[in-house]
């Protein structure tokens, strides 16, 4: 498959799907390397169905900052007045808010997060870039450092890669798409 075909198929599933669609094409795109990561990046949800589906959205999630191999910042959010600050995954409760996510109004969950977020922020890195067997191909990922997580990317583009959330005890993963952000300088 050509990066135009998998551009265009990619495009076709963004906005809604269902977890094996997005399998389907995850499994059909190329592995990538730990360093093709490195950089800034833009995120976005492919909605399937999954309790996080427009979650990180409505929090501000702006996308995922990789330094280096082991300087890595998961969690990117929008600060206001075009800041963005990198929190901490550390202390989230993620199997509650995986229990929450559906049930609980987006715009709730927004306003007390905007209250917590400074608490949250962080400097240091709270992952890693590893080359990961997932899905039976191996190909670069993000290993979170104290959460039962790990991102498995694939190539879409050289600027564009559809990412697989493997959370321990969820039956699907949680599908998102990072694109690579260019310097205007």
């Amino acid at each position: 498959m050509t990066s135009t075909d998998a551009a265009d198929r990619l495009r076709a599933l963004e906005p809604g799907t269902t977890p094996d669609a997005a399998l389907a094409l995850f499994d059909s795109l190329p592995p990538l390397d730990v360093d093709d990561l490195l950089g800034r990046w833009t995120g976005r949800g492919v909605p399937t169905g999954h309790p996080f589906d427009s979650v990180l959205e409505a929090l501000g999630w702006h996308g995922k900052r990789m330094v280096a191999p082991d300087v890595v910042h998961p969690l990117v959010f929008r600060a206001g007045h075009g800041r963005f600050v990198a929190i901490t995954p550390t202390p989230l409760p993620v199997g509650a808010g995986l229990r929450l996510a559906p049930v609980v109004p987006r715009a709730v969950a927004a306003r007390a997060f905007a209250l917590v977020r400074p608490l949250l922020t962080t400097t240091r890195p709270h992952a890693r870039l590893r080359t990961v067997v997932y899905r039976g191909v191996a190909s670069a990922a993000m290993v979170y450092d104290r959460q039962p997580i790990v991102d498995a990317f694939r190539r879409v583009d050289d600027d564009t890669v559809l990412g697989a959330m493997d959370l321990r005890g969820q039956p699907h993963p949680y599908v998102f798409v990072l694109r690579r952000e260019r310097s205007t300088a």
